[in-house]
């Protein structure tokens, strides 16, 4: 039989099967083409918005990239795969395996295995399965005007279920970090409506089992109204609103301090509750970096960076990696191990950096820890003189308090 004709019946038998619901996934192996990086694409079948689908995850040696494609568009570009550069395409249906192959002198073969025992087509949508908080059955998220009655997210509200999703991944992994049952007491700084609280509170409680405490804290008193209203309706007994600013907060015990979006030295005043009550884990998501950009357009020195700072743009973005450089060295002077790393951002809420700290537990038996804070301290002026900082008001609070 011609290459053409093997390929021909192999497509012919994709097609067949997806029509009669025996079709489970295809595997293209043998990658020979010019795209770097590229070893695999894995086809499976996909229901999205109750449309048929052909999800195809191209694997990289360093990432995955997933395209859908109408089941029609599909198969034409399996069979396009096929005639160029993969040489091996596995055909998994209910009952058996079809190999096609590309063998010596680009002679096409085809071949068939029986399965030992059927298996059953997952018409799921993996975007959906990966969600670590799931939309149905959570009436904060119908409240919050997230889902409706039935768990359907409404489409103006996509980006901020996924970019909850991602929160709850990142503190997820952070928490785990941590010797287990270290996590015992949660403030949300600045929670406003209590999107994240809501979640993070449902996670912990009923996806972990971990009993703990989390208080958000908000200035707006209608939020405060709202959301422990919400939680009283959710049966959200540990989780709790409170009116007042993050400045005037009384630190108690804080395990875990989280401050989203708190604009300028809001930001700095939650790290420095943080720093105060020893908490574990920091994690702050800073904006409007607006005290330290005075600070450096009012001295203006000049140095390696100055054809840069002249123009305003630049000067935001320095004034941003300095504020939140010198956050992340404060931390550290603190005994924290500092992490800062991008995250998804919605329309909404375009800042999307984080700022974390994961208090290190050997911090007191290090022989040279006065050595090494005395080595951040001039780190910080250093940096200070460099960009013309007169004061970083982070750093005053502790001060001020004599902690630093």
């Amino acid at each position: 039989m011609s290459n053409q004709r093997h390929l021909q019946q192999f497509i012919d038998q994709l097609a067949n099967n997806i029509s009669s619901n025996v079709f489970v996934k295809i595997s293209l192996g043998n990658y020979q083409g010019n795209e770097k990086e590229l070893k695999n694409i894995y086809v499976r079948r996909v229901k999205i918005k109750r449309t048929d689908m052909l999800s195809f995850t191209y694997r990289y040696k360093s990432r995955d990239i997933i395209k859908n494609f109408p089941v029609a568009e599909g198969i034409t570009l399996v069979g396009h795969f096929m005639s160029n550069d993969f040489k091996i395409a596995t055909l998994f249906t209910t009952e058996k395996e079809v190999i096609l192959e590309h063998g010596k002198n680009q002679q096409i073969s085809m071949r068939e295995q029986m399965l030992s025992k059927a298996v059953t087509p997952d018409l799921s949508h993996n975007k959906e399965k990966k969600r670590l908080i799931q939309a149905s059955g959570k009436p904060y998220l119908v409240e919050l005007k997230l889902t409706d009655s039935e768990g359907n997210i409404f489409k103006n509200a996509q980006d901020k279920y996924r970019q909850i999703n991602q929160y709850i991944e990142i503190l997820n992994s952070l928490i785990k970090e941590l010797p287990a049952g270290t996590i015992k007491q949660v403030v949300d700084m600045g929670s406003g409506k209590g999107y994240l609280t809501f979640a993070l509170y449902d996670y912990l409680q009923n996806v972990l089992k971990e009993t703990i405490k989390v208080t958000g804290v908000e200035y707006r008193e209608d939020l405060v109204l709202l959301c422990n209203a919400i939680a009283k309706q959710s049966g959200f007994k540990q989780l709790d609103f409170v009116q007042g600013t993050i400045e005037n907060y009384e630190v108690s015990a804080i395990d875990l301090l989280i401050a989203l979006h708190a604009c300028d030295t809001a930001t700095d005043d939650a790290i420095f509750k943080g720093i105060k009550a020893s908490a574990k884990l920091i994690v702050v998501a800073p904006c409007c970096h607006k005290q330290i950009r005075r600070e450096m357009e009012k001295h203006k020195v000049k140095n390696e960076i100055s054809v840069l700072t002249k123009y305003g743009i630049f000067m935001e973005r320095q004034a941003e990696m300095v504020t939140d450089g010198i956050r992340a060295l404060i931390l550290e002077y603190f005994g924290y191990k500092t992490k800062i790393f991008e995250f998804i951002s919605d329309a909404h809420t375009p800042k999307n950096v984080l700022v974390v700290g994961v208090k290190s537990a050997d911090q007191d038996q290090s022989k040279n820890l006065e050595t090494k804070k005395q080595e951040i301290k001039q780190k910080i002026l250093e940096t200070k003189t460099y960009f013309g900082i007169g004061y970083h008001h982070l750093e005053r609070l502790l001060m001020q308090e004599q902690l630093m």
